[in-house]
Order: C-alpha cells, then sequence, then structure tokens
C-alpha cells in the first residue's frame, strides 16, 4: 500500500488495484479536473474508493463522472465506490461557506467556498447528514430542513438557499447512488486482506491540517498521514510507502501567514511559468522550513519533487532553512502567529542551472546544480526524493533507485 499525492498517483495507479481518497472533499485539485473523485480513474483497470472522512458533494460526483465519459474514460461508473459513513456536502453548505467568509472580513480564511468548512463543522456537531440517511427520505428531508432552518436564523435574508429545490435533486439522485455506497469499514477490510495494491491518495498539504497548520488558515479535515489511517480505516502495519509530494518551490492557497511569499517580479514569473493561477507563489524560494516540519509529522518513507523545470531559468535560488526570533533560532514552525509574524527568515542561496530539465527521464541527465540542489533538500530534510516531476507530460518523471 502506497500513500501520495497528485500526478504520481497517476503513475502509481496503472500497476494498483485500488487507489482511495480519505478526507477532504471537492477542493483538492488532481488531474483532469478532479476535484471529489481520486485520479486512479484514469487507469480502466483500477477500482476507485471515496472513504469515510470525505465530505461528499452529491452533485460534484455525477458531473466529475460525466466529464471523463465526455473525454473517453472507459467504465467510470463501475469503477467507483463510495463509503456508506461519508457526510454529505450539501448546497446549503456551500451558501453558508460564502457568508462565514463575509462575517470574518479582513480576517476571511480564504476557502475555495465549496462548502467544506460548514459540513466539517456540521459533522463535528453530530448535526450533519450521512450517506446511509439519503435513503431514508423522511429522516433525511427533517436533517436537511434543521440545518436550514438554524442557519436561516442565524443569516436572515443573507441565505440565499432554496430547500424545496435541493429535496427535489436528491428525490432524483437516492436511486442513481445506491449502486456506488457501500459499507466502507468491511470494503476496505477486505481489500487488504486480500493483498489488493492499493495507492492512497493525499488531497491538501500539510499546512493545511486543521491540527498541524497554519491555523486558522487551513481546511477543515486532517490531512496528516494519521488522518488517511482513519478516514479510510487503514491497517498501519499494511502501508509499505508514503512519498511527500512537494514542489520545487513553495506555493500557498488562501490567507495566511507565508513567510517567503515574493508578489514581485520572481513571484510574477514562477505563477506565469508555473502555472500557479489561483495560489499565493512562493517564487524562487523553497520554504524547507514547512518540508521539515511536514516530516515530523508524516514520517515520509520518500519525496516527489515537483515542478523543478520551472526553475530552469532562475539565476540563484534562494532557500528558506530556518526562523530566528530575536536572534534566536526556532526549533520547529511555529503554532503562535504572532511568533511567526516577528520570525526573520534564514536563507542558504544556491546557483541555479539556467539550463533546461523538461522531460529529463533520468537523474544524471539533470545539470549537476539542478543535482547539486535536489541532494541539498534531501539531506536538510533527511528524506530521500525518490521521484522528481520535469514537465506537465504525464512521463516527466525522474525515478530514482
Amino acid at each position: 500500500m502506497t500513500i501520495t499525492k497528485g500526478k504520481l498517483v497517476d503513475g502509481q495507479c496503472r500497476e494498483a488495484q485500488l487507489c482511495a481518497r480519505a478526507a477532504g472533499g471537492a477542493n483538492a485539485g488532481h488531474l483532469v479536473r478532479f476535484h471529489l473523485l481520486p485520479s486512479g480513474l484514469i487507469n480502466p483497470k483500477c477500482m476507485n474508493f471515496i472513504g469515510s472522512g470525505v465530505v461528499f458533494h452529491v452533485p460534484s460526483f455525477f458531473s466529475e463522472l460525466k466529464e471523463l465519459e465526455e473525454k473517453g474514460l472507459t467504465a467510470v461508473h463501475d469503477r467507483i465506490l463510495v463509503s456508506d459513513r461519508v457526510n454529505i456536502l450539501l448546497d446549503l453548505h456551500m451558501a453558508v461557506d460564502g457568508l462565514e467568509e463575509r462575517e470574518l472580513g479582513d480576517e476571511a480564511i480564504g476557502t475555495t467556498k465549496r462548502g467544506i468548512g460548514p459540513c466539517y463543522q456540521t459533522s463535528r456537531a453530530r448535526t450533519g447528514i450521512k450517506m446511509t440517511d439519503v435513503f431514508y427520505p423522511a429522516l433525511f428531508e427533517q436533517k436537511v430542513r434543521r440545518l436550514a432552518n438554524g442557519y436561516q436564523k442565524r443569516y436572515g435574508e443573507l441565505l440565499e438557499y432554496d430547500v424545496e429545490a435541493e429535496l427535489a435533486r436528491f428525490n432524483e439522485y437516492r436511486e442513481t447512488l445506491k449502486k456506488y455506497v457501500v459499507d466502507g469499514v468491511s470494503f476496505m477490510r477486505s481489500a487488504q486482506e486480500s493483498d489488493t495494491k492499493i495507492v492512497i491518495e493525499g488531497a491538501n498539504a500539510l499546512m493545511l491540517d486543521v491540527d498541524y497548520g497554519s491555523y486558522p488558515f487551513v481546511t477543515s479535515s486532517s490531512t496528516t498521514l494519521a488522518g488517511i489511517i482513519g478516514g479510510l480505516a487503514l491497517n498501519p502495519k499494511n502501508i509499505t510507502e508514503t512519498v511527500g509530494v512537494v514542489k520545487a518551490y513553495t506555493t500557498r492557497v488562501g490567507a495566511g501567514a507565508f513567510k517567503t511569499e515574493d508578489t514581485e517580479e520572481i513571484g510574477t514569473k514562477l505563477q506565469e511559468i508555473g502555472r500557479e493561477w489561483g495560489t499565493s507563489t512562493g517564487r524562487r524560494r523553497r520554504y524547507l522550513v514547512v518540508v521539515k516540519f511536514s516530516n515530523s509529522i508524516n514520517y515520509y518513507d520518500t519525496l516527489n519533487l515537483t515542478k523543478l523545470d520551472v526553475l530552469d531559468t532562475f539565476e540563484t535560488i534562494k532557500i528558506a532553512i530556518a526562523y530566528k526570533v530575536d536572534g534566536e533560532e526556532l526549533d520547529s514552525y511555529p503554532a503562535d502567529l504572532d511568533i511567526l509574524s516577528r520570525a526573520e527568515v534564514v536563507y542558504h542561496e544556491m546557483p541555479g542551472w539556467q539550463k533546461p530539465t523538461t522531460n529529463a527521464r533520468s537523474y544524471y541527465e539533470l545539470p549537476k546544480a539542478a543535482r547539486d540542489y535536489v541532494e541539498y533538500i534531501e539531506k536538510f530534510v533527511g528524506v530521500k526524493i525518490k521521484y522528481i516531476g520535469t514537465g506537465p507530460d504525464r512521463e516527466a518523471m525522474i525515478q530514482r533507485a
């Protein structure tokens, strides 16, 4: 069983029998406009599973499946299953998400406004709706109306939501959904006991984790290895490899502290070359403090360094390796945002390679300065970089022995 993310999942799933998602919702950017569905659907021989820790938006599920069909992928409806324990993300949650952001004003989190946070809120408050509830129309309607009434009292006329339209849509979805829903615990236990080759796909970065990320500017789920284990009922003893996926430069979505942010020429250049639209970009600066912090929580076996080719034209690579406050170096990424705001970033500079790495297929095809950069990251973090992305193509991935 391998745990990983993004384009690497695409490669791993060519041999996998099952690809699964454990947490998050339709806020995760994967491949071919994958947001809710696992990327393993690209492989016509791979079964896919959405685990109990995911918040599940039914319209997104069907619209993504339809889009994949239109792109020519085969039998997608026969290769996806959903846990009966997922929490249902309603259009109501989406409407509320935007209002909560408006309430926060200048302190807004910068969410995707796809309802992820409000859905997890109702789940933790024990007022949420499970997939099993959908198949009991009276109970489902009672729960939806109770949620809608509660939000109506809070937001009044600001809440733009049609409860009757939502209920009518689910009357249409109810029968169609049945074929996809399984007992999630039983399904995953059976898959593990039969030695199925499983790839688990992470959805969001460690720094967006609700407990260990740059709180409160985080997502609402656990994005850690522990969250993956819990979200899928995995036996930790069955995990053979955990791969940390990190870009060759740092980006961040949403609001919140980002000590190495560059909004000027370098940041703009990286945004254009790396196609980082919708994110705050971390430019030519590699944020190794965060990578090392992430490894202290997830304990990666290997790393996948992506988008190395985006740095091909830079003369100098500036790497954040520590924080100092009042002249003293911090041991780790601080929980206290005041300390973080006062922290001075310590940088290490390395020469750029200024040669193309795009579509390089072996490690020693890379310029020496690029290899030096890779090896510096390995030494600093203490984890081997096994996979190196060198372009947007599916095949543009170096795998080191």
